[in-house]
């Protein structure tokens, strides 16, 4: 592969993950490539197969380098399995290909659980970071058209200390995504007075409310289930088990919507005149809630950036993951939010500190108080 190094970003693709095969995925990169000049790909699978799906694509000259991988984790692979016999597989020689810095990011379509444990293994967690969290785009009022949900799905516990790095990492995804000089952080609770949720819901409004400043976000305090898609935030901070629920509540509600709604208008034929004369609005709505622009969940906490892409995703979908790969990539967030990361580590270390010390005196004051008694 001959490009400019100092110009192109490189994304690792795992070009066999997907339910629809690497044809999907080599479709997903020739529309990446057309629209970006400075975008090129390592491609990891099957190397005859990608071979000549590249050859079709000739906006990929010249900007696509093959590695085989004969390997490959199937949906149904539990994540230790591929952890023991996993080197030879595309996702796992895409991720080598980040560590080795011949990328800048990796994409798949694989099995979630896999991609975490060998993103995890072979990029490690940033320093200080208790657990990686998967971000993901939700459909919102707000003016970017999105706000991100996090953690849905890479650890179903969450302290205080954690949701503390979800808000950081999650505010520091969203300020390069969308341009966001401050984003408005809310935390999920079942209510939003000051009083509601377990205490380390409440201990996280705490930490999150004074590392605002270092983290460079603005914090709205506890928001509910109802502001997922809300104008007044931009990232909410949950636990991955609440977050997973979330999602795949949305999912089930939004296809149940569509299917409704189809079923509606071509259910006479007054209601399919009435889908002609609105077939205008009607397309704009389907391209704004769109799930394949929406594609692509996030790995916050890693040596590297990671997007995992729908499994059954199309050319589109995995197209958009690699935009969203290649902004990132772009904007150097992962330096930037590594550094906050340690400040906000350090901050919280020094108040755990001062706490003690406070206590340690009021002990020993009180102590002496009994003495002179």
């Amino acid at each position: 592969m001959t490009h400019d190094s100092g110009t192109r970003v490189t994304i690792s693709v795992d070009a066999m993950g997907g339910d629809a095969g690497p044809s999907a995925v080599v479709e997903g990169c020739a529309i990446s490539a057309g629209k970006n000049p400075d975008i090129a790909f390592i491609l990891h699978g099957d190397e005859a197969a990608l071979k000549a799906l590249v050859a079709k694509e000739g906006i990929l000259a010249g900007r696509t380098d093959i590695r085989h991988s004969p390997g490959v984790v199937r949906m149904d692979d539990k994540p230790a399995q591929v952890m023991r016999r996993g080197r030879e597989t595309s996702m796992w020689s895409a991720l080598t290909s980040v560590r080795a810095g011949e990328a800048q990011a990796a994409v798949s379509c694989g099995n979630t659980g896999a991609l975490m444990a060998v993103s995890m293994l072979r990029l490690r967690k940033l320093a200080g970071v208790h657990r990686p969290a998967i971000a993901c785009l939700w459909p919102s009022r707000g003016s970017s058209g999105f706000n991100t949900l996090l953690d849905v799905g890479a650890d179903v516990r969450a302290d205080e200390e954690s949701l503390l790095q979800y808000a950081l990492m999650g505010a520091a995804y969203y300020r390069n995504a969308f341009n966001a000089p401050r984003p408005r952080v809310g935390l999920l609770n079942v209510g939003t007075e000051d009083n509601k949720g377990r205490a380390e819901i409440r201990e996280a409004a705490l930490l999150i409310a004074d590392a605002a400043e270092i983290g460079r976000y603005e914090f709205v305090g506890f928001v509910e289930g109802t502001d997922l898609a809300a104008a007044h935030v931009d990232v909410i901070v949950t636990d991955g088990f609440t977050g997973n629920i979330a999602l795949k509540t949305g999912e089930g509600t939004a296809r149940l919507i569509s299917d409704a709604l189809r079923e509606e208008l071509t259910a006479t034929l007054l209601s399919k005149l009435g889908a002609l004369a609105a077939s205008g609005p009607l397309r704009r709505m389907h391209k704004r809630m769109d799930p394949r622009r929406m594609n692509g969940g996030v790995f916050l906490g890693l040596n590297g950036t990671v997007v995992k892409s729908h499994g059954s995703a199309d050319g589109t979908g995995v197209s958009a993951a690699i935009r969203l790969a290649f902004t990132l990539a772009k904007s150097g967030f992962q330096e930037r939010m590594a550094e906050r990361l340690a400040s906000v580590a350090d901050a919280v270390e020094e108040r755990a500190l001062s706490a003690q010390t406070k206590a340690t005196q009021a002990t020993q004051d009180d102590h002496n108080d009994k003495g002179k008694s």
